[in-house]
């Protein structure tokens, strides 16, 4: 939309336009001087209203400028706030990554070392239960060992006894045939002699 000012201008070029040349001018014309004078008295008299009107809307440009100035200013001091708190949240976050890794690795150490002395503990038990075992099975080895021999002993005296049992057996025995044997010849010598 366009202002007064801006229609009287365009108005006094059309009145120029719409004037006559002066004779044998191409430049020079001849202008009603009262209906010139109307229009640039209205133009005089419009100019400080426009102008203030002008004035008015640069100062409002202005406000509204420093009002998008003053909140983008808020807005970027405000992300520039967020982003330092977000910095100082991950340098936080970073510090604790750092401290949970610290702390999982002296566990991971500790639950190592425990499990190493456990090993170490239960190869020691162990080596003591099976050298407790071949000790206890030595000693049965050689009650075993010992219980045998005497059993040999013992069996092998047995045996020398019952060898001489039967040998006097069997020299009673040949005696005892011998003498029947004898017994029965002299029987018979004497049913001869008898006559029977």
């Amino acid at each position: 939309m366009s202002s007064r000012i801006e229609q009287l201008i365009d108005e006094i070029e059309e009145y120029i336009d719409s004037c006559k040349y002066q004779t044998f001018s191409n430049t020079k014309i001849i202008v009603d001087k009262e209906e010139i004078d109307d229009i640039l008295k209205e133009l005089r008299q419009k100019t400080p209203d426009e102008i203030k009107r002008y004035q008015k809307i640069i100062s409002n440009k202005e406000a509204i400028l420093n009002d998008a100035k003053s909140k983008a200013q808020a807005l970027i001091d405000d992300a520039t706030e967020k982003t330092i708190e977000l910095v100082n949240e991950q340098e936080i976050m970073q510090q604790a990554y750092a401290q949970a890794n610290e702390v999982i690795k002296l566990a991971t150490n500790q639950a190592q070392e425990i499990v190493d002395n456990a090993t170490m503990e239960a190869n020691a038990i162990r080596e003591s239960m099976m050298q407790y075992a071949d000790d206890m099975m030595a000693q049965l080895e050689a009650m075993l060992s010992h219980g045998i021999e005497v059993a040999k002993a013992h069996y092998g005296n047995l045996v020398h006894d019952l060898s001489s049992l039967n040998d006097v057996i069997a020299s009673n025995r040949a005696e005892f045939h011998a003498q029947n044997d004898e017994t029965e010849y002299m029987q018979g010598d004497y049913d001869e002699d008898n006559g029977n």
